[in-house]
């Protein structure tokens, strides 16, 4: 009986290590708690870094707005670019009427939109001396030099994209669906298109463009002042989708216009304007062009002369176009294709000064990298445009073209050759030589530019450094701007780098926390994205989203769990073949390399417990989550949030990329992760999560999944965050959120 005793104390003491208490494991030596408050605090532990920062068109000065951590009281600085002087130039109450935080703003998908898309709320005038706001979409013009606002122009409906005019005489704007231009001291506004009808779109960006193609604007001036170049969208074919708001005792209802995989896409085409009116010159780029065409992106080369990008549908087929506006006849100068991948639409082609060179980016050779183009300066027209050479290359991505100094004849461009984890600036000369490195320290560098490439503001972070801010010069001297909060006190550890061999031989990259107390088997929570649009390991201070938060693994290591992350193939920041290795079959692979990654780790790590594993993802992570506890039986608990759980209800362009469209027979996603379907496969304990407000991944996902598994029998909890997006912001809608996934993890792997 004492001996029987004996090892049930035992037993108890072992688990008592296994699973040491969250409060043993919360507080640093220093005494701060890292806490879900804190981590999810508007500014969270390391502060509320320098927003909307923007550089004047004289390339002194950069500006940015600056708010305390609370996201309340802000004010609007510039930064000498030579001297790193900073100046205010608005101060709190001026800037509070001029360009309200947006948390202030009652409607969430306005919110999602201004913060995901970086729309900011003011810019400079081309001489430097004016700044624009757009409060409440009213034009307000600031003179910096007496330092007093004024209404340009009250209107009674809310406008959009204002741009000055090249030489500053005029200001454009979008006010219900159409172009209008005025002047800037406020005389009567002209309007330039004048369609009636709704779902007809001139010079505005719609919901998939800007989702999916990263569109931000959908009109540009001629370089003379003269003309305006847009493009028309017509979506009265694009089927609708209802955003249901329950919170009234009358609820309301709002039509999105939404385009899902296989649906009719909008119509789109380009024309020109004058300043001063008139009908639109409608611009014919091909004569195959279909219903099925995007125009993802369009600009001048030079006065007369316009350039537009084509994608097919299918997105395995560019067309670069040069259109003369004089005889409105155009040229195709430049074709990329691909098979058995898709082309990644981009910001990287760029006309330079000179007049008969452009930059334009390609995967051609299986890595991006940057092309030098030549044409005819005098006659664009006249032939297709001449590869001059290639100026980057090497097994590394050119994850961008970050700025040119013409004069000098440099390109400025960030890639990851040193570390496919770690994002640094290099510079090369357009003659293809004295490629180097720009940035010094390890980790991940964001660069933006001056317009004349001699100056940049560097954004760095890595794993355990919170950001910090600096005016540098091109060559890499750099004047301290801004910098995060002291997170030393937190007990922050360093994730542990890792690699993997996928099945074939692929090195796969991961990262692991480990708690700080010693335990003899340790309960794992797998972090997963998965997808093409993110990468989750990466030297860098946390993501822009909380589905990859890093503090959050922080905070879960600290509670007694192990936390892994794997990058897939299929994720970003590597090769083609990586990439492309999910290419119309979606689910299969990245489950492979996840549970190949596992069966290593494991082998490497005896003390993680491998019958306590859980996993947890947002949008592609959450369908991944949903994935992996139906196809596999190792994962004993998972957590959902805004999956897709069937790729029939995800948008057309994002999904058709990957996927193929839904009649495509080589493509099995649409069969594969027809998630509902294999609900009675289900294995594990699930929490769903979702915000009725999404106008991303909609709300009907997990609905039809809800339905699937009660008809299925299993049990599960959901959580529904009312009129929430994507991103279910909000400190206390993801304090609740990010408790119930905590005590989640605790209930079924503790």
């Amino acid at each position: 009986m004492k001996e029987q005793f004996r090892l049930i104390l035992i037993a108890l003491l072992l688990c008592g290590a296994s699973n040491p208490p969250a409060a043993a494991q919360s507080p640093s030596a220093a005494g701060k708690a890292l806490t879900i408050e804190a981590i999810f605090a508007e500014g969270s532990i390391n502060g509320r870094p320098p927003e909307t920062i923007e550089w004047a068109p004289d390339n002194k000065k950069f500006s940015f707005i600056q708010y305390d951590d609370a996201g309340e009281h802000g004010q609007l600085w510039s930064v000498d670019a030579a001297t790193g002087e900073k100046k205010l130039l608005l101060n709190e109450s001026k800037l509070a009427n001029l360009a309200p935080p947006v948390e202030k703003l009652k409607d969430e998908r306005e919110v999602e939109r201004l913060i995901r898309y970086h729309v900011a709320p003011y810019l400079w005038s081309p001489d430097s001396k004016f700044l624009l706001f757009v409060p409440k979409g009213q034009l307000w013009l600031y003179s910096i030099e007496n330092g007093i606002g004024v209404e340009v122009g009250a209107s009674p409906e809310a406008v959009g994209d204002p741009k000055f005019s090249p030489d500053g005489k005029h200001l454009a704007y979008v006010r219900k669906h159409n172009l209008y231009v005025r002047s800037p001291s406020g005389e009567a506004a002209t309007q330039l298109t004048k369609d009636m009808d709704e779902n007809r779109l001139n010079g505005e960006v719609d919901w998939v463009y800007a989702e999916e193609l990263g569109v931000r604007s959908n009109y540009f001036w001629s370089p003379d002042s003269k003309e305006i170049v847009f493009l028309h969208m017509d979506e009265t074919r694009v089927p609708t989708y209802p955003i249901t708001d329950w919170m009234p005792t009358h609820p309301t209802v709002d039509v999105e216009k939404y385009p899902k995989a296989g649906d009719p896409n909008p119509v789109v085409r380009l024309g020109v304007i004058g300043a001063s009116g008139g009908s639109p010159r409608w611009i014919s780029l091909s004569n195959d062009m279909d219903l099925d065409t995007y125009i993802p992106r369009f600009g001048w080369v030079r006065d007369g002369v316009v350039w537009a990008e084509v994608l097919n549908r299918t997105q395995d087929k560019i067309d670069l176009y040069f259109v003369d506006m004089h005889t409105g006849r155009s040229r195709k100068v430049l074709a990329e294709s691909v098979q058995n991948a898709w082309i990644n639409v981009n910001d990287d082609l760029k006309i330079l000064r000179s007049g008969d060179r452009f930059l334009w980016s390609s995967w051609r050779d299986g890595t991006t990298q940057l092309y030098l183009y030549s044409f005819d300066k005098a006659n664009p027209l006249a032939a297709d445009a001449r590869l001059e050479r290639q100026l980057t290359q090497g097994n590394f991505e050119m994850l961008g073209l970050e700025g040119v100094d013409d004069a000098a004849g440099v390109v400025y461009f960030s890639c990851n050759q040193d570390d496919p984890r770690q994002q640094q600036l290099f510079s090369v000369k357009l003659d293809g030589s004295e490629l180097r490195r720009v940035s010094q320290e390890s980790g991940t560098h964001r660069a933006t530019f001056a317009d004349d490439g001699k100056h940049y503001v560097d954004e760095f972070s890595t794993a355990l450094t919170p950001p910090r801010f600096s005016s540098c010069s091109a060559s890499g001297n750099c004047k301290e701007v801004w910098h995060s909060h002291a997170v030393d006190g937190y007990g922050l550890v360093a994730p542990t780098s890792l690699e993997f061999k996928a099945s074939d031989g692929t090195t796969l990259y991961g990262k692991l926390l480990l708690p700080t107390a010693p335990a003899i088997k340790i309960p794992l929570i797998v972090n997963i994205y998965g997808g093409p649009a993110a990468q989750l390991v990466r030297d860098y201070w946390t993501e822009d989203w909380p589905g990859g938060s890093a503090l959050y693994q922080q905070y879960l290591a600290q509670q007694g769990f192990a936390v892994f992350t794997l990058d897939n193939r299929g994720t970003p920041a590597r090769d083609r073949k990586f990439m492309t290795a999910v290419f119309h079959q979606f689910g299969a692979i990245e489950l492979q390399d996840q549970l190949t990654a596992l069966d290593q780790l494991f082998a490497q790590y005896p003390q993680i417990d491998r019958s306590r594993v859980g996993i947890w993802g947002w949008s592609n992570g959450a369908s991944m989550t949903l994935y992996a506890m139906t196809h596999s039986e190792i994962f004993k608990a998972g957590a959902a949030i805004a999956p897709v759980t069937d790729w029939h209800n995800y948008d057309s362009i994002y999904t058709e990329r990957n996927n193929g469209l839904p009649n495509d027979k080589s493509s099995t996603s649409y069969t594969d992760l027809d998630l509902p379907k294999v609900a009675n496969q289900l294995q594990g304990a699930l929490l769903l999560a979702h915000g009725t407000g999404d106008d991303n991944v909609h709300f009907q996902n997990s609905i039809q999944m809800t339905e699937a598994l009660i008809k299925a029998g299993k049990q599960f909890e959901f959580m529904v965050y009312p009129r929430k997006t994507h991103t279910i912001r909000g400190t206390e809608d993801r304090d609740h959120l990010f408790h119930m996934i905590t005590q989640h993890f605790e209930r079924e792997l503790k």
